[in-house]
């Protein structure tokens, strides 16, 4: 046993330690400046992240207990769904209250098990939950995404989060399909971002069984394919989407592969007037003129070619500096995608308001890539979301969210050349 001389000094330096230990934490870290970089500095947007995404599991808690369930899609799933489980396979016959089944077959399988798992649908309570389990794995992959690219400042997750009353309603008060789409669609980008090409594409092709919006991110990617996987790559890659399509939907083409197609992946589908979100403001006989469709197809298709170039210069350039292991390079992969994404919703035949989650996520990321101030960003974003929340739109609301898009567009032009900023900040990360 030491003597009590030695005792005391040795509780004197262990105090001494912790007190500087303490001092050293205080200085760091309990300061103006520290809690400004928090709110501001992308690369500290990860201590955000995971407080907010402990507040979402108590914030959909509450919605789910106590804001009423409202009745849209689901029960029409079941029915479609248990057709297939009662043997049929036949697309044509596989029916619901909202009409024939017109998703392709990941759709069937994964609302199968969401058939079982909620007692054959009966169990509404139980499934919200597990949409709430949806929705914070998609934030989690978001928020990944976020933190590596070090593109947007901590505080915009708050808008993210805070701010949108009609994704969280999407999610866990109508349980519609778009949010589990999604949900693989972002999981196949954090793959795609680390290198995984092959296993991002199983991910994203999933995503594209579940709905065919999926591959509106189709142009960006196929770029990306090539400028990383060179052409035998890229055919690689593609065969492995297409295969895991004809994989899924091999019962269905055996039954009737016509009706599979035709039912899936029907391109030419009329939407309903009374639904729409963006273009409330034209007369129902054109709204439903297949000229009509076909102009916004043209317009689709011209915009992503005067992207292209620009597009295939970030993804070589990708490429390039994807082995670095940098994350701020894969801001040169998601502007392409995000932007690619936000051209299809933009000249969309209609979109409804479950739509929104098609880029909601990716809506602070794409105003972070204009050069608008900081007050015209949130602007834009406000606008949108007003006009997502306006039930049923109006001719302003329409008109009001076409000029947002096109403003987001036009500013992604402008800046559509790789930045010294960026190159910058690569060379701080190394």
């Amino acid at each position: 046993m030491a003597p009590p001389g030695k005792r005391h000094r040795a509780q004197s330096t262990k105090i001494q330690v912790i007190k500087r230990r303490l001092a050293k934490f205080q200085a760091k870290y309990l300061t103006t400046d520290f809690a400004k970089r928090l709110v501001f500095d992308p690369s500290l947007l990860w201590v955000s992240a995971i407080l907010l995404l402990v507040g979402e599991l108590f914030v959909n808690v509450l919605v789910i207990q106590r804001i009423p369930y409202t009745e849209i899609d689901w029960i029409a799933y079941m029915q479609e769904v248990e057709g297939v489980v009662n043997g049929t396979w036949d697309y044509s016959k596989l029916k619901g209250d909202t009409g024939p089944l017109v998703y392709p077959a990941g759709f069937v399988y994964l609302f199968t098990i969401l058939y079982y798992l909620t007692n054959y649908g009966k169990n509404i309570r139980l499934a919200q939950y597990i949409f709430c389990g949806i929705y914070l794995i998609t934030l989690a992959l978001v928020f990944r995404i976020y933190s590596k690219s070090r593109k947007i400042p901590p505080y915009m997750l708050i808008f993210i989060c805070c701010t949108s009353y009609r994704v969280h309603s999407i999610y866990v008060l109508r349980l519609f399909n778009d949010p589990v789409a999604i949900m693989f669609l972002f999981c196949s980008i954090n793959l795609f971002m680390e290198g995984y090409w092959t296993l991002g594409s199983v991910f994203y092709s999933f995503a594209v069984s579940i709905k065919m919006n999926i591959l509106l991110f189709a142009p960006a990617l196929l770029l990306a394919y090539i400028a990383s996987q060179g052409i035998y790559g890229t055919l690689k890659q593609l065969t492995i989407c297409a295969g895991l399509q004809i994989v899924l939907g091999a019962p269905f083409l055996l039954a009737n592969p016509l009706a599979y197609l035709i039912g899936s992946f029907n391109l030419g589908r009329v939407f309903l007037f009374e639904w729409t979100v963006n273009l409330r403001f034209l007369p129902e006989e054109i709204f439903i003129h297949p000229g009509f469709h076909i102009t916004l197809l043209l317009l689709h298709v011209v915009l992503l070619a005067i992207f292209a170039k620009p597009w295939f210069r970030y993804m070589k350039s990708f490429a390039k500096l994807q082995p670095t292991g940098v994350g701020i390079v894969s801001q040169l992969f998601l502007l392409p995608l995000f932007t690619a994404n936000l051209i299809g919703v933009a000249f969309s035949r209609s979109l409804h308001y479950q739509f929104y989650v098609w880029y909601f996520h990716t809506l602070p990321y794409l105003l972070w890539s204009t050069p608008y101030s900081i007050w015209m960003r949130l602007c834009i974003l406000g606008f949108i979301e007003m006009c997502w929340n306006t039930f049923p739109s109006t001719y302003a609301s329409s008109a009001i969210l076409h000029v947002c898009h096109f403003l987001i567009i036009c500013g992604i032009f402008w800046r559509r050349h790789p930045t010294k900023d960026l190159k910058i900040d690569i060379k701080k990360d190394k």
